[in-house]
């Protein structure tokens, strides 16, 4: 029988072994491991890529929301607006400088909902930090005009968006900062930990650099309190190698979503995120294909029996569903939301016989 995972993670390394391991050994046999040209020139790619004038790389994506926020003097006594449909990092990092994290609900194409934005507003409020989901960036536009309404700094979840566009302009490049993850599963993935801050001032930079090192400038002065979020050299080296080929990666995922379009679109049990071609405002990249689906528990179920991985993002819940963060506020329309999301196979080894076999066995669980 077919067997389909959801992710396939040797993939990350065998589907260049050759070339990643002559880069490992490189790097290894130079003892260039942290801080070297490798970092140098992936940051300077990577910003070039998304057109933003400073990148940064970093241990992880929840560390850079942290510096990012703490670059922009939110702290103590200040609140952050999210959306709820997001990793919980995302609200870790609001509570890691001491503010607070104030859910709001989900909208269209999984994304921040706009219009529960203005209500969850108060004189404390400083800052929005909008996911920009499954590949998918939110609705930008609506998000700038209520920010600086309210003189609000925005600073962008992009953790799962590297590629993704709203109206040409990539993700990560509409506020103060932005954080990408280059967690293993994602389109553009690392050997572990890793991630990027982007930024378009020089002096935030100047900043989110010192952060990132124990509060030391480049030029070696350190001048505030900080701890270590450097981009280990190594993974630098790997990522920088792979940027070169991230276009096709993007380009097979925009396929995938168009294939499920068609064939699962015509099931009426099922929701379908915006297809590829649906919006001309929006480019996605697919980092999950994320379905709404009737009787999700037992379609999971059914699936799993057919030896196709699936997988509820975030355990089934909602950051503000998890009760001991203390977060007391009620969001019907995510709560609904995740009685009923599923994400499907969306990875660089899913062929096109296995998208037709698992809409099939999709359209069968419902027939």
């Amino acid at each position: 029988m077919r067997k389909i995972p959801f992710f396939n993670y040797p993939d990350v390394f065998t589907r260049f072994e050759k070339e990643l391991t002559e880069i490992i050994l490189n790097v290894c046999r130079n003892g260039a491991f942290i801080m070297q040209k490798e970092l140098e020139s992936f940051e300077n790619n990577l910003a070039q890529y998304t057109t933003s004038p400073f990148a940064l790389g970093v241990a992880n994506a929840t560390d850079g929301l942290i510096i990012a926020l703490r670059a922009a003097d939110i702290g103590p006594g200040d609140e952050v607006i999210f959306c709820s449909h997001t990793m919980v990092a995302t609200a870790a990092s609001i509570a890691m400088v001491g503010a607070k994290p104030v859910p709001v609900e989900v909208g269209f194409g999984r994304t921040i909902d706009v219009e529960s934005i203005e209500p969850a507003i108060t004189p404390r409020t400083k800052a929005i930090i909008p996911t920009q989901l499954n590949g998918r960036i939110s609705d930008m536009d609506s998000i700038m005009i209520i920010a600086n309404k309210y003189k609000l700094i925005v600073i962008e979840d992009a953790a799962q968006a590297l590629g993704a566009r709203y109206k040409n302009n990539s993700a990560g490049t509409f506020g103060f900062a932005s954080a990408i993850s280059f967690f293993p599963a994602k389109v553009l993935g690392a050997f572990g930990d890793g991630g990027a801050v982007l930024c378009a001032d020089k002096e935030v930079y100047e900043r989110l650099y010192r952060l990132r090192d124990h509060g030391r400038g480049s030029d070696r002065e350190i001048v505030e309190w900080s701890g270590n979020t450097r981009l280990d050299n190594l993974q630098a080296a790997v990522l920088d190698f792979k940027l070169k080929h991230y276009h096709n990666d993007v380009t097979r995922r925009r396929d995938i979503a168009r294939k499920y379009s068609t064939r699962l679109g015509i099931i009426p049990e099922i929701g379908l995120p915006p297809g590829p071609d649906e919006n001309p405002d929006y480019f996605d990249i697919y980092q999950n294909y994320e379905i709404e689906a009737e009787d999700r528990e037992k379609l999971q179920a059914y699936l799993i029996k057919k030896d196709i991985g699936t997988l509820r993002q975030w355990d089934g819940k909602a950051v503000h569903q998890w009760r001991k963060l203390g977060l007391k506020v009620s969001l019907p329309r995510t709560e609904k939301f995740f009685t009923r999301c599923l994400l499907i196979p969306m990875n660089m080894t899913v062929t096109d016989d296995d998208i037709d076999y698992i809409c099939e066995c999709v359209s069968s669980f419902y027939k």
